[in-house]
């Protein structure tokens, strides 16, 4: 069993998120300042080594030692974000130095988030960042070209001499089938045998017209949306309602609401003394999606997804989601379970190596140390 895990490049400034959250504002800033919202709760999360990289390091010398930390635990490569929008892309910065460094031994493909920015985090769902378009094919063929480079690379993943694209949400995009057609082709031109796309099965939907070659599960979305029991759901659902109705009465008796952040803020900005009188919202138990990852059957295209642990607070504040009883053993015990379920040859998902503004990570921090990667270099290592 091969283990991907996927991974944000998030970690360094840009234009646009200094126009958009504040000068200087990367995924770190969500990730220091959160706080702890029920007893127990363990905010913030610290590297273990204390160093909140920036992956805009022209050497590449936090990939270099991410990829050490791979090859020594057992995890076959990355799957990298790719935020391309039609000739625009955002956080390119990392795979761009990873490309100029082959020395730095690390398998990796790309995975195009294909959905539009909007200001989801800290509640503001409504306004939009950036559209996502598709054009025709001068655009597909100038996102082609930008791939190829990427493609023609000895470490970027291939199956059957097919250089692997994963893509988030297929099903948003219309054209799909005609831009498979023209990717394929250019694929054929530039010596490989075609492209191999394997689509995100997610809890929004997943594409139904037989396009992709293969699909991933996007855990744990996919799961909650349609892999827990009649039961579960109900427990889950009545119990953020309970949650949500007490918040909006702590609100309405209040002087001032809480607030959301302002657009240059973060959670940190919201006042102690009001974020603690909130409840979070939204908690279930890990072990259901835990089971439903295991209650599932695989086709032979089909490719599982697990998580690790998952607590997205510091992005959503207590409208956030935290699954509760997550730990290093269960992970491992449901990683080698699956790898009896699947082929030999086949790819797993791991959500993911580094989004800790959802508290989905492998790496280490100070909380757990390296027990994620220990259970995960006990089934998947040399």
């Amino acid at each position: 069993m091969r283990a991907l895990a996927l991974y944000l490049p998030q970690y360094h400034s840009f234009k646009e998120n200094d126009e958009w959250w504040g000068e200087g504002y990367t995924e770190w800033t969500a990730v220091r300042n959160a706080k702890p919202l029920f007893k127990g709760h363990d905010e913030p999360r610290v590297p273990y080594d204390g160093i909140y990289y920036d992956l805009s390091d022209p050497e590449g010398e936090r990939l270099r030692i991410q990829a050490e930390q791979a090859e020594k635990y057992g995890l076959y490569g990355f799957v990298f974000y790719q935020y391309y929008f039609t000739g625009h892309q955002l956080m390119e910065r990392p795979l761009e130095i990873l490309l100029s460094h082959p020395e730095i031994s690390l398998r990796y493909c790309i995975c195009w988030a294909n959905e539009s920015w909007r200001r989801a985090w800290y509640d503001y769902d409504e306004e939009l960042l950036m559209e996502q378009r598709y054009g025709g094919e001068s655009e597909w063929r100038e996102h082609f070209d930008h791939l190829l480079r990427f493609f023609k690379d000895d470490r970027y993943i291939k199956k059957d001499g097919r250089p692997m694209l994963c893509i988030y949400r297929p099903f948003e995009i219309e054209e799909l089938p005609a831009m498979r057609d023209c990717f394929d082709r250019w694929a054929r031109e530039a010596g490989f045998d075609g492209i191999y796309i394997v689509g995100g099965k997610s809890g929004p939907g997943w594409d139904t017209r037989n396009i992709c070659d293969a699909h991933y599960f996007f855990e744990p979305g996919y799961s909650l949306k349609h892999g827990l029991t009649a039961m579960q759901t109900m427990e889950y659902n009545i119990s953020t309602a309970l949650r949500q109705g007490a918040n909006s009465l702590r609100d309405a008796f209040r002087k001032k609401p809480v607030k959301q952040p302002d657009e240059g803020g973060s959670a940190g900005d919201q006042k102690e003394t009001e974020k603690s009188r909130m409840s979070l919202e939204r908690r279930i138990p890990i072990d259901n999606i835990y089971d439903a990852v295991l209650r599932r059957d695989y086709a032979d295209n089909e490719y599982p997804g697990i998580i690790a642990r998952w607590d997205n607070t510091p992005r959503r504040g207590y409208k956030g989601l935290v699954y509760t009883g997550a730990s290093a053993e269960k992970f491992g015990q449901v990683l080698c379970k699956l790898k009896q379920k699947i082929a030999d040859d086949s790819f797993i998902f791991i959500n993911a190596w580094n989004e800790w503004g959802e508290g989905a990570m492998l790496e280490p921090d100070r909380s757990e140390g390296y027990a994620y990667l220990e259970a995960l270099r006990a089934c998947c290592g040399k």
